[in-house]
């Protein structure tokens, strides 16, 4: 290839492409005919030309002029391309492709898949915090526990994560009931405990601390041949 060639290579210039345009135009209800215009299009507009008519665009096509045109006002009608008129300083009236409503739709799709990703985690999340409560309770949750189970994570705002630590620390404790575990959940938020990892840490804090007074307390216990007592975040 001649140098005279490479430059007219290079000078043909490069076309800004999202990718999440190639990946869902299909949901966007666009075909390959359309996707392809409108790509010539944004070349265009690329290029300094922000009007191109529908004979400079099908001339890289292969399609006709006619059916460039219907396809031009198909893709106006769905609102996706919108042709605008701007005057010069000279008053000079110019028409040009306005590709913003694209870029908005295309952004809106783009939310609305994070957005439905977010909710089927979270679906998973609560689907799978639910079936952990069953099969520590070894039996159905009750409405009344489901509902328990939902304002924690709805009303008290408490992380499933935080509720499946809160559900191990009562299972450890040998108190597995809803109200020892709402208390725990309780102890926790108002100590600002929101991951496990502090959750763990609180709780591992607050054994070492106990430990001198569980001691005496057991000595005196064994003294009158009573039982060792456990913690209990209900005494609390």
């Amino acid at each position: 290839m001649s140098k005279t060639s490479m430059l007219k290579w290079l000078q043909e210039g490069n076309i800004t492409i999202p990718g999440v345009l190639l990946t869902h135009y299909k949901e966007m209800n666009l075909n390959e005919q359309e996707l392809v215009l409108l790509l010539h299009v944004i070349s265009f507009i690329e290029k300094g030309n922000s009007f191109p008519t529908p004979v400079e665009i099908s001339s890289g096509m292969t399609i006709s002029v006619s059916e460039c045109t219907a396809i031009l006002r198909k893709l106006i009608q769905k609102g996706l391309i919108e042709i605008k008129e701007t005057y010069s300083t000279e008053g000079i009236r110019h028409e040009l492709y306005n590709m913003d409503p694209l870029w908005e739709k295309l952004i809106e799709l783009f939310l609305m898949k994070e957005k439905y990703e977010a909710s089927m985690v979270t679906q998973q999340t609560e689907t799978d915090l639910y079936t952990c409560f069953e099969q520590e309770f070894g039996r159905p949750l009750s409405p009344f526990e489901c509902e328990t189970l939902a304002l924690w994570m709805d009303d008290d705002h408490h992380d499933p994560h935080i509720i499946k630590a809160a559900l191990r620390e009562s299972v450890m404790s040998g108190k597995l009931n809803f109200r020892y575990i709402d208390r725990i959940l309780f102890e926790w938020k108002k100590n600002g405990i929101k991951t496990i990892e502090q959750a763990k840490s609180y709780g591992k804090k607050f054994r070492q601390n106990q430990q001198p007074q569980r001691a005496a307390i057991n000595d005196r216990n064994e003294q009158k041949g009573k039982s060792i007592p456990f913690y209990n975040w209900l005494e609390q």
